[in-house]
């Protein structure tokens, strides 16, 4: 692979026929010896695979029965998703990050602390949503995702009319929908896009509702910057309603 394609191909991304462009980098620094061999020997275990046809039992994915599919899109590190599965040991988590470096760190986590209820996959979140059921999600995370701050950017966010339509279609009835971030500017996209949407609820009702973070949140190493950079983050929760038209 020449010079030029493979750094295309770090900070843009691959176009595919079989998903959407990524634009993010895939790769950072070398990885150490013991990171490199988890990628080898864990990934593989882990990986969730996409089906040729039909969509993907997720609760098979895990070796012991659990209560519910969670999945944090871009986990960056992996620190809130480890943490996460940590705390509910009785829940799945599926975690979709495209950066190998962050799949490495994660990967560590997950083996110093022996977790069983974590499944990855490594590339573009948008890739695997054709392949999810209806309604089989009981929370997603989108914290930090990148926010594209050049306007002739901006239809790379995560959060777009499209998407919202898909993240609607995925997540139960009463399921959360977690967001974060310190860009003010797309923390405003993100409102406006998903209050629009009359299946999400947005049921802040005070300035403590969206600056606070959840009782059972997990700091990331990005929060952590930003904050020593004085940034503030907003922190939103939205919810599923009923697809009957009760709640």
């Amino acid at each position: 692979m020449s010079a030029a394609k493979n750094k295309t191909e770090k900070n843009r991304g691959v176009s595919g026929r079989d998903g959407p462009q990524w634009y993010g980098r895939r790769r950072g620094h070398k990885l150490r010896p013991n990171r490199q061999a988890l990628i080898d020997t864990l990934l593989p275990e882990l990986r969730v695979e996409l089906p040729e046809t039909g969509k993907l039992d997720l609760r098979s994915l895990f070796p012991e029965p659990v209560r519910d599919v969670w999945l944090e899109v871009g986990f960056g590190g992996g620190e809130h998703l480890a943490a996460q599965a940590l705390a509910y040991p009785e829940i799945g988590f599926i975690g979709c990050e495209p950066f190998i470096n962050g799949t490495a760190n994660l990967l560590s986590l997950i083996d110093r602390d022996g977790l069983t209820n974590v499944r990855l996959f490594d590339d573009d979140a948008r890739k695997l949503f054709p392949v999810l059921p209806d309604a089989s999600l009981g929370r997603l995370y989108a914290l930090y995702t990148d926010p594209w701050p050049k306007t002739r950017h901006h239809r790379r966010r995560f959060i777009c009319g499209e998407t919202v339509d898909v993240l609607v279609r995925l997540l139960k009835d009463g399921a959360e929908l977690r967001l974060a971030h310190d860009h003010m500017g797309y923390v405003g996209w993100m409102l406006e896009h998903l209050t629009r949407c009359e299946d999400l609820q947005w049921r802040a009702r005070s300035k403590q509702d969206w600056t606070a973070p959840p009782t059972d949140w997990v700091e990331t190493r990005y929060e952590k910057k930003a904050k020593e950079k004085g940034l503030k983050p907003a922190y939103l929760c939205f919810v599923r309603g009923s697809r009957n038209g009760n709640e």
